[in-house]
């Protein structure tokens, strides 16, 4: 077989690359630099994301490099708390916290790592990608230009894509474009941080504040058309209570919400900030990344193993609706926290300190679960993510996918008569489920079926694709 070549070796192509060869696919992994970036972007991914770290066998080592964010505090241009929104740091419904602090060179270590422990991914550094088709990748390194072959290709090289550009796909602007100041520090002081994420609700001066590590801290301020570079020792002094910080790194960044018409020429598909690029507020533009990685692998894997072309459809179909939406809501979300005039703020102060003590609307605010995909099978559930409980195994406590397996499960009651074929099935028993979270999720179901990726592709009994 020849090898899926995957251009870009971010977070989002070197965790297809593992979820690829999990499953017997050979992988060629390219990027421009024959190291991980060094300094940090994204910060935050969710219970659901989680998930997919602890299926590419990094998620323990993960947990010790990351820590559960408390949850959202909004604040007015004087700092004063105008609502606040905890999160219970434990486990949530995915057997993870539901929010995870991190610096994201530790996970791309770990991602490497990972990469280097499996015989099937080949990494090529220090390259560019030239020319690409649906069975071959042409690429220029020290030593010259050469072509290979490729089953497919995933362009998973970030939002300035070569791939992208290379397969004449073009963007959809959704109408959102802002300056940000970035600024990433660190200091031996403890700067007395609440653990969840600060967000000054300023139009005059937008600003996110938080805590990554034990030493590590992160702003964001808001730049206003035209404003020439901000002064960051003053922008820095309420924050720190006379505190040295040494700065690692300081960037001017234009968050956009942009999309890709298509994902998907032949084989040649796009994921990540290639195919997709959402403001920063509700923290899911990296957990978007990896969600493609999860969605196509197993299809892919599949095709290529048993001729499945028809699962490669839908990838687009699923994912692209899914990403527009959390763009959607990241952009009303800014909007809700950051933008309007002074009236817009005096009414926002007043609601948002209303909504603060309404236990149903403050429990929305920290939902983390995601929208649905869309015309993945029959039944209520169909499209949704299977929670992941801790069941009972072999005698042991294990998180629910460990006992799943990589491929199609059954969630089935005791009793149930099933002809299943290659899926792995699993009585829910109160052996299994001593707590009765599986069996209260399932409700009166007999059986559900679950894709690799854990969703759920039908109630009562879907038969596989043979």
């Amino acid at each position: 077989m020849d090898p899926v070549v995957i251009v870009g070796a971010g977070p989002v192509g070197a965790a297809s690359a593992i979820l690829l060869a999990q499953r017997g696919v050979p992988c060629l992994l390219l990027d421009r630099y024959p190291t991980p970036y060094p300094l940090p972007r994204a910060v935050h991914v969710d219970d659901e994301v989680m998930r997919i770290l602890q299926e590419l066998g990094i998620a323990a080592r993960f947990a010790e490099v990351s820590r559960p964010g408390l949850g959202l505090r909004l604040l007015d241009g004087r700092h004063r708390v105008m609502a606040e929104f905890r999160r219970d740091p434990g486990p949530g419904p995915h057997g993870w916290p539901q929010a995870n602090m991190f610096d994201q060179p530790d996970l791309e270590r770990l991602l490497r790592d990972r990469v280097a422990e499996l015989p099937l991914i080949e990494f090529r550094g220090g390259v560019t990608v030239t020319a690409v088709t649906s069975t071959s990748v042409t690429y220029t390194a020290a030593d010259g230009e050469r072509t290979v072959a490729a089953s497919a290709v995933l362009g998973c090289d970030g939002a300035n894509s070569t791939v992208r550009s290379l397969i004449g796909a073009t963007l959809e602007d959704l109408g959102f474009e802002e300056r940000w100041l970035v600024v990433d520090g660190v200091t031996d002081r403890d700067l007395a941080a609440w653990g969840g994420v600060h967000q000054v609700c300023d139009p005059r001066r937008a600003a996110t504040f938080m805590q990554l590590g034990r030493h590590r801290y992160r702003w964001e301020f808001r730049l206003h058309d035209g404003e020439p570079g901000l002064d960051e020792p003053a922008l820095l002094a309420p924050w720190l209570d006379g505190a040295e910080v040494t700065v690692v790194r300081s960037a001017e960044y234009t968050f956009r919400a942009r999309i890709a018409f298509t994902w998907r020429r032949d084989r040649v598909f796009l994921l990540g900030d290639a195919a997709h690029q959402t403001p920063p507020f509700i923290g899911q533009g990296l957990g978007a990344g990896l969600r493609d990685a999860h969605n196509l692998a197993w299809k892919l894997a599949a095709t290529l193993s048993e001729g499945s072309p028809a699962l490669l459809d839908s990838y687009q179909r699923e994912r692209k609706p899914h990403a527009r939406a959390q763009i959607r809501l990241a952009i009303v979300a800014g909007w809700a926290m950051t933008g309007g005039q002074d009236r817009a703020a005096a009414v926002r102060r007043v609601v948002l300190g209303a909504v603060w003590r309404l236990p149903g609307l403050k429990g929305l605010a920290l939902r983390s679960t995601s929208p649905p995909l869309r015309q993945v099978g029959r039944g209520r559930r169909a499209g949704t993510l299977a929670p992941q409980p801790t069941v009972v195994w072999e005698g042991r406590d294990v998180p629910l996918d460990d006992v799943l397996g990589p491929g199609w499960a059954v969630l089935c009651r005791p009793g149930v008569l099933l002809k299943h074929g290659r899926a792995r099935v699993v009585w829910v028993t109160p052996s299994l489920d001593p707590t009765g979270a599986l069996r209260r999720w399932m409700g009166r179901r007999r059986t559900v079926l679950l894709r690799p990726d854990r969703v759920v592709a039908g109630n009562g009994w879907t038969p596989l694709a043979e």
